[in-house]
C-alpha cells in the first residue's frame, strides 16, 4: 500500500527546513551542470542574432538595389523620349515661319538637353552607389557565411555537452519537481526569490564558523541557538538567505576546545623564585 504523503502545511519546521536543504542541493547540481556548459548558450544565441541581423540587412540592401535599378531605368527612358522630342523639334525648325516660333523650339530642345544631363548625371550617381550595395551585399554574405560555420561548430559542442549531461539533469529535474510537491506554496516562493536574487544560486545556507554560508556576516549566539532549535524559519539579516543550522543539512563540524593555562599561584612562584637563589 502507497504511503500517503503529509500535506505540506502539517510538516514540522525542521522537516521544511530539511526539504528546502534537499531542494537546494539538487538545483545546485544542476547549476553546476549548466555551468560545465559556459558561455556556449549564450555565443550561440549571439551568432543566431547577428545572422538574423545580417540577413536583415541583406535583404534591405536587396530592396535598394532594386530601387536603384528601377530609377535608372526610368532615367533611361526619359532620356529616350527626351532624344526623340529633340529629333521632332530640330526638324519642325526647318518648318517655322517666324523667329517667335524658332525661339520657342530652340528652348525647348535647350530645355530637354538640360534634363537629360540631369538624367544622365543622377544614373552615374545611382550606379556608384549600386556598386556600393553590391559591394555591402558581398560584404554581408561572407560575413553570414563566417557566422554560420561558427554557428554549427558551437551549436554541435553544446549538443555534446547536453547530451552528456541531459540523463543526469532530467534526472535531476524529477526529483526536484517531486520534492516540490512536499513544500507549502508560499515558503516555496520565497525560497525561489531569494534564490533568483542570489549570485550564486543559494537560498538555503547553514551556518559555518559562527556565519552565514551565504555572505559570511557573523551571527549573534542567540539567534544560533534560534537556528538550532529549528523551531522557527529563520533568515540572514543581511543577505535575507534562509539560515540552518550544519547538523540539519548532515555537515559535521569539529569542535576543538582549548585548554586554558593554567595560572600559577604566587605561594609557587615564590618558592620556585627563592630555590632558583
Amino acid at each position: 500500500m502507497a504511503r500517503e504523503r503529509k500535506d505540506p502545511q502539517d510538516l514540522s519546521i525542521e522537516e521544511k527546513l530539511k526539504n528546502l536543504y534537499q531542494l537546494q542541493t539538487m538545483l545546485s547540481e544542476i547549476d553546476k551542470i549548466k555551468t560545465l556548459r559556459g558561455e556556449l548558450p549564450l555565443e550561440v544565441q549571439d551568432l543566431e542574432d547577428e545572422i538574423e541581423g545580417l540577413t536583415t540587412r541583406i535583404e534591405k540592401i536587396q530592396a535598394d538595389i532594386a530601387s536603384l535599378q528601377e530609377e535608372m531605368a526610368r532615367r533611361r527612358i526619359s532620356i529616350q523620349e527626351n532624344n526623340a522630342n529633340i529629333e521632332r523639334y530640330t526638324q519642325q525648325m526647318d518648318n517655322v515661319r517666324n523667329n517667335r516660333e524658332y525661339e520657342n523650339l530652340s528652348k525647348e530642345i535647350e530645355y530637354l538637353q538640360l534634363d537629360n544631363q540631369l538624367h544622365e548625371k543622377k544614373i552615374r550617381e545611382a550606379s556608384v552607389a549600386l556598386e556600393h550595395r553590391q559591394e555591402d551585399i558581398r560584404h554581408c554574405s561572407d560575413t553570414v557565411t563566417d557566422r554560420r560555420t561558427d554557428l554549427d561548430i558551437k551549436k554541435s559542442e553544446l549538443d555534446e555537452i547536453i547530451q552528456e549531461t541531459r540523463a543526469e539533469e532530467e534526472k535531476l529535474r524529477e526529483r526536484s519537481k517531486n520534492l516540490e510537491a512536499t513544500i507549502e506554496p508560499r515558503l516555496l516562493s520565497a525560497f525561489k526569490r531569494i534564490r533568483k536574487n542570489s549570485r550564486n544560486g543559494l537560498g538555503v545556507v547553514y551556518v559555518q564558523r559562527d556565519a552565514c554560508g551565504g555572505c559570511f556576516n557573523k551571527i549573534p549566539p542567540q539567534r544560533q541557538l534560534d537556528i538550532r532549535m529549528r523551531k522557527k524559519i529563520i533568515v540572514c539579516e543581511y543577505c535575507g538567505r534562509i539560515m540552518i543550522d550544519p547538523e540539519l543539512a548532515g555537515v559535521q563540524t569539529a569542535q576543538k576546545v582549548e585548554e586554558k593555562p593554567k595560572r600559577r599561584s604566587r605561594k609557587k612562584a615564590e618558592k620556585s623564585g627563592d630555590e632558583n637563589a
